[in-house]
C-alpha cells in the first residue's frame, strides 16, 4: 500500500476526513499511534509499520460490531428514478387546473375559492393551503412556476426518488402555506406553486448539508450549500409588489426540515417502484380531494 514515508504504512485511504478521524481513534484506544493526512484528493490514516497488522485488526473488529446505518449514510452520488414522471404529472397538473379556472368550470370562481384566504384558513378551510398550490395570476406566474418547480423537482427527485419527492413537495407546500396565513394574519391573501418550489430547494440544500455533515466537511465549507440556497432563493424569491415572500420563506424552511428527516426512510421504501406509485398517487389524491372540499364549501 502507500506510504507516507519509509517507517510508516496507510492503513486507510478515504474521501470522507471524518472515516479516517474516527479510526484514528479507534486505534488511540488501542494505543497504537496514528496521524491524518490529505493527499491527492484523499485522506490517509497511517501507522508505524510495526503496527500495520495490529491496526488493521483493530480496525477490522471495529467496523464488525459498528455497521453503519444504511439510511444515514447513502452514497452522495446515488440518484433514485422517477424523477421525469413526477415533474410531468406536475406540470400537467397545474396545465389542467389552469384550464378549468379559465374555463369557469361549474360556474365556480376558482381563485376565490381555492387561494389561501388566511381567514378562512384559520377558521378551518385548511384545503385552500393546498388548492392554492394549483393557482397562478397569470401566464407569466405560472411559468416561471412549471420552469423552476421542474428543475427542483428534477435534482429532488433524484433523493427521494419521483413519487415519494411530489408527495413530500405537496404536504411542504401545504404546510408552508398555512404555517404562512399564520404568521401574516386574517388580511393576508395568496395563490401560486411557489411554496411548493421553494419546499423543493429547501429539500435539495438540506440534503446537500446532511451530506457534507456525514462526510466531516469542516468550517465554513459546511454551510456552503445553506448559502448557495438563501442566494439563490434570494434571486428567484424576492421581487415584485405581489411576490408573497413570507410563503416562499415558510416553503423553503418546511423543504429544509424534510431533507433533514429523509434519512429516516428506509432505503427499501425509497427503491420500491411500488411504494413511489403510491405516493406519487397520493400527492393527486390530495390535490383532488382538496379542490372537491373547495368547490363544495
Amino acid at each position: 500500500m502507500p506510504s507516507f514515508s519509509s517507517s510508516r504504512e496507510t492503513v486507510l485511504r478515504s474521501a470522507h476526513r471524518r472515516e479516517c478521524m474516527e479510526s484514528r481513534l479507534v486505534l488511540q484506544a488501542a494505543g497504537i499511534p496514528a496521524e491524518v493526512e490529505h493527499r491527492d484528493g484523499s485522506w490517509l490514516l497511517s501507522v508505524h509499520s510495526e503496527d500495520l497488522d495490529r491496526a488493521n485488526a483493530e480496525l477490522d473488529a471495529y467496523r464488525r460490531e459498528n455497521p453503519p446505518p444504511p439510511a444515514a449514510n447513502r452514497p452522495a452520488g446515488r440518484r433514485l428514478g422517477g424523477s421525469q414522471v413526477g415533474v410531468v404529472i406536475y406540470i400537467l397538473v397545474l396545465l389542467y387546473v389552469t384550464f378549468l379556472d379559465a374555463s369557469d368550470t361549474f360556474g365556480r370562481d376558482w381563485h376565490s375559492a381555492g387561494r389561501v384566504d388566511s381567514a378562512k384558513v384559520l377558521d378551518g378551510q385548511w384545503w385552500r393551503c393546498l388548492t392554492a398550490l394549483t393557482l397562478h395570476l397569470d401566464a407569466a406566474h405560472l411559468i416561471a412556476n412549471l420552469v423552476f418547480g421542474a428543475v427542483f423537482g428534477l435534482i429532488a427527485g433524484g433523493i427521494l426518488g419521483g413519487g415519494v419527492t411530489w408527495l413530500a413537495l405537496v404536504i411542504a407546500g401545504g404546510l408552508g402555506n398555512y404555517i404562512n396565513a399564520i404568521v401574516q394574519g386574517d388580511d393576508h391573501m395568496s395563490l401560486g406553486a411557489s411554496t411548493t418550489v421553494f419546499a423543493g430547494l429547501g429539500l435539495i440544500v438540506s440534503d446537500a448539508l446532511r451530506l457534507g455533515v456525514a462526510d466531516g466537511v469542516a468550517g465554513l465549507r459546511r454551510w456552503t450549500p445553506l448559502v448557495a440556497g438563501l442566494v439563490l432563493f434570494a434571486y428567484t424569491g424576492i421581487g415584485g409588489e405581489q411576490t408573497d415572500v413570507g410563503a416562499h420563506l415558510t416553503g423553503f424552511f418546511v423543504g429544509m426540515l424534510f431533507g433533514w428527516l429523509a434519512p429516516k426512510i428506509p432505503d427499501a421504501w425509497l427503491e420500491s417502484r411500488m411504494i413511489q406509485s403510491a405516493a406519487g398517487f397520493l400527492a393527486v389524491l390530495l390535490i383532488g380531494l382538496a379542490w372537491m372540499l373547495a368547490l363544495r364549501a
